[in-house]
C-alpha cells in the first residue's frame, strides 16, 4: 500500500496555507486553497462521504485528532474554524477528489505541518490494545492489520456488556477510520462495508504501508453524537 498525505504537492497539485503559525488554545479561521496544474486556486471537487473536503488535524505525537469539514468560498479559498490546543508541530491532512474538464475525479491527499509556539511535552501514546472505553462504551476490534496486504478488521461497540445494534451513519457510513503511522506521519484513510455485520460490527478492509507503530481512529455515531475512539497498534 502506497503512504499517503506525506507531501504538500502531488499530481501537480498542491495545498497552500495561508498561514502555518497559529496561537495554542486560540480559535483560528484557518484558510488554504488547493492550487492546481495552472498555478490557479482549484473551485471544482467532488463530493465523497457528503462532503468535498475531509482534513484530519493531529500533533505529531499522535495525539489531539480532529477530523474538521472546511467551507469552499468561491474563489476557491477554503477556510475552518481549528483550536490547536498544545504547542509543538501539528500536521494537517487535506483529503479530496478534484474534478478536471470532464467531470473525472482525481482523489488526493495532501498535507502540511503547523507549528505552534510555546513549551512543548510530547504526550506518550497508549499502549496497544484491542478495547478502549469512551462515554460508557466500550469498543473493541478483530483482525490484524497487515503491511501490503488488505485484510478484514471488524469494529465492535457496546454498552454495559451489549452490543449497541443502533449505530447510525456518519457522513454516509458507519464508521470513518484513520490510521496514521508514527515517525513519518504516513495517513490510510478508509470506509467499511455498507452494511452492518452481524451484532452491529463494522468491517473495514485495511492495508498499510510498511511496519511501525500506528494509531487508529474509529468515528463512529450514536443517538446524533459522534465519537471517536482510538487505539494503538504494532505492525511488523
Amino acid at each position: 500500500m502506497a503512504a499517503e498525505g506525506l507531501a504538500v504537492s502531488a499530481a501537480g497539485y498542491t495545498l497552500v496555507p495561508e498561514t502555518t503559525q497559529l496561537r495554542a488554545g486560540e480559535r483560528e479561521d484557518f484558510r488554504f486553497t488547493i492550487v492546481g496544474p495552472d498555478r490557479k486556486p482549484v473551485t471544482s471537487f467532488a463530493v465523497v462521504h457528503e462532503k468535498p473536503m475531509h482534513m484530519i488535524v493531529i500533533h505529531r505525537d499522535l495525539n489531539g485528532y480532529q477530523h474538521l469539514h472546511p467551507d469552499m468560498a468561491p474563489d476557491g479559498t477554503w477556510h475552518v474554524p481549528l483550536v490547536l490546543p498544545r504547542p509543538g508541530v501539528w500536521r494537517i491532512y487535506t483529503d479530496f477528489s478534484v474534478l478536471d474538464a470532464a467531470g473525472t475525479p482525481t482523489p488526493l491527499t495532501l498535507g502540511v505541518d503547523l507549528t505552534v509556539a510555546g513549551d512543548y511535552q510530547p504526550e506518550p501514546l497508549a499502549a496497544p490494545a484491542r478495547t478502549t472505553e469512551l462515554d460508557g462504551f466500550t469498543i473493541a476490534y478483530e483482525g490484524t492489520p497487515q503491511v501490503d496486504a488488505v485484510n478484514p478488521v471488524m469494529f465492535r461497540v457496546s454498552r454495559a456488556g451489549a452490543p449497541v445494534k443502533d449505530l447510525e451513519p456518519y457522513l454516509g457510513a458507519y464508521g470513518h477510520l484513520v490510521v496514521l503511522r508514527e515517525g513519518d506521519l504516513a495517513y490510510v484513510h478508509v470506509h467499511p462495508e455498507e452494511q452492518l455485520a452481524e451484532e452491529g460490527g463494522v468491517r473495514f478492509w485495511l492495508g498499510l504501508p510498511g511496519p511501525g507503530r500506528y494509531r487508529m481512529f474509529l468515528d463512529f455515531q450514536v443517538a446524533g453524537v459522534v465519537r471517536t475512539a482510538e487505539f494503538t497498534v504494532v505492525v511488523d
